[in-house]
């Protein structure tokens, strides 16, 4: 994630000087957004996430945990009461899923693979604000000083229990280009490669169970951007954002919603651990 406020803060610097004043308080929420969210250290809270997957929604009540360095988290699903836990002090490469079907063991298996990411748009490498960080900083590259022209700052509105400002990013040249696929290429690769949304990529070109290297020379659809729409919700109290929607050419593609917030108070490393008494593993 530090990538991502180094590039904010270079795109920053040279777009101060071209921002007039009537988009000047647009820029400064987005700008306090990112300052706020760069000096995050742990995290509690609860999430609702609809994301729209190959056939419908998966929709999901989260509980999560995390410290950012080293990091740590865990996720509980409270309606399957799936658990996955990661600790990049144990482990770099694997975290500990208890899943509840059969055979109703735990395994360690790779945030990153078929397995954990199936109908899933992040992993929990990517839980807290760092997708919403990356959203930001990729419109930001991409548009420069163009961005200002697509935010619209709707101004101070109720939303989770929290007074908020209402932010709008529209950008109605969204579209996708024809990428020729290269050697050893996944579409995970290829998605960081243009800084865009990996489920996004799987959904226009039905890439939906391809984690391993796609066929060489083969065309897939990239879009232009990260998202044609994105709306925000930024809390006036702590400038994070607690309720985040993304659009496609569709519609909605994805959506979070963040409650019970608590920020930066230090959790147990005890919580982390997978015989932590309030866990199944």
């Amino acid at each position: 994630m530090t990538r991502f406020f180094i590039l904010f803060a270079l795109i920053a610097e040279n777009l101060c000087s071209q921002i007039s004043k009537e988009h000047l308080k647009d820029f400064k929420v987005i700008s306090d957004m990112m300052d706020s969210a760069k000096k995050i250290t742990s995290l509690r809270y609860k999430m609702k996430s609809m994301e729209r997957i190959e056939n419908g929604w998966n929709i999901a009540n989260t509980q999560i945990k995390l410290q950012i360095n080293p990091r740590k988290s865990y996720l509980l699903n409270t309606e399957n009461k799936i658990e996955v836990l990661y600790n990049s002090t144990e482990s770099v490469t694997k975290c500990l899923v208890k899943s509840n079907t059969f055979p109703y063991v735990s395994l360690n298996l790779d945030p990153r693979g078929n397995l954990i990411r199936k109908n899933q748009h992040f992993t929990i490498l990517e839980l807290g604000y760092d997708f919403t960080v990356r959203t930001i900083a990729v419109a930001l590259s991409k548009e420069k000083d163009q961005i200002i022209k697509h935010l619209t700052l709707l101004g101070k509105v109720e939303k989770n229990n929290a007074h908020c400002i209402m932010l709008i990013y529209e950008n109605l040249n969204f579209t996708y280009h024809d990428y020729v696929v290269q050697p050893k290429e996944t579409v995970t690769s290829i998605a960081s490669k243009f800084v865009v949304n990996d489920y996004m990529v799987r959904t226009k070109n039905k890439l939906y169970n391809e984690y391993g290297y796609l066929k060489v020379g083969s065309v897939i659809k990239i879009p232009s951007f990260y998202c044609k729409k994105g709306i925000f919700y930024i809390d006036e109290k702590t400038m994070l954002p607690i309720s985040v929607s993304i659009f496609d050419e569709v519609g909605l593609f994805e959506s979070y919603d963040y409650y019970e917030v608590e920020l930066n108070k230090n959790i147990p490393d005890k919580e982390f651990k997978k015989d932590f008494k309030d866990y199944k593993f």
